[in-house]
């Protein structure tokens, strides 16, 4: 299997830090759902704040890379305008090609109604997906500075736990928009 450079990237956006972000995200929740006085000691407590601490900052970080990548990367080659403004350059073609980028194809509606996966589904994805990282940071930075007195102010860690699962709301809304759209359009 041979990957170009472009389906390098999007595999490196959407699943490499998919991945790892998802994992991330699946661990803090873990113990920010647990850290509680009357789960663990005080013991427990402080060994499961370094995994959080180191969780929480890689899922913000993943997130920031995840849509950097995507919106100066990714993002231009699926916006080119290779068609010309009557998209006459996507006749007759079965996918995205030199002559057609992604977008084009989309809005051309060369194999079915397809310009609603551009007008909703990368609006929606390209908009969304910013509000990820934005809410992850929030989420780590409430972690990295109340650390261990979260444990004991349940208000706090709530809000942490609703803006971390916000945060993965929006990249999963995002990565499945991303997800279906590189179906219909791949970026090659």
């Amino acid at each position: 299997m041979e990957l170009s450079s472009r389906e390098a990237w999007t595999v490196i956006h959407g699943m490499v830090l998919g991945a790892v972000f998802l994992v991330a995200f699946s661990g803090g929740l873990a113990g920010l759902w647990s850290l509680r006085p009357g789960f663990v000691t005080t013991a427990g407590i402080t060994e499961r704040m370094n995994r959080l601490y180191v969780g929480s900052v890689v899922m913000a970080g993943t997130a920031w890379l995840t849509v950097i990548t995507g919106t100066w990367i990714v993002y231009p080659w699926y916006r080119e305008k290779l068609a010309g403004e009557d998209l006459s350059g996507c006749a007759g073609v079965i996918k995205p090609s030199g002559s057609c980028s992604p977008r084009d194809f989309l809005k051309s509606n060369v194999s079915g109604d397809t310009s609603s996966w551009h007008d909703f589904g990368m609006e929606w994805k390209e908009h969304i997906a910013w509000a990820a990282p934005i809410l992850a940071t929030a989420a780590a930075f409430l972690i990295v500075y109340y650390g261990a007195r979260l444990a004991t102010r349940p208000w706090l860690r709530a809000a942490t736990i609703v803006m971390f699962v916000a945060a993965f709301a929006a990249a999963a809304i995002g990565g499945v928009f991303g997800a279906f759209l590189n179906k219909v359009a791949p970026i090659i």
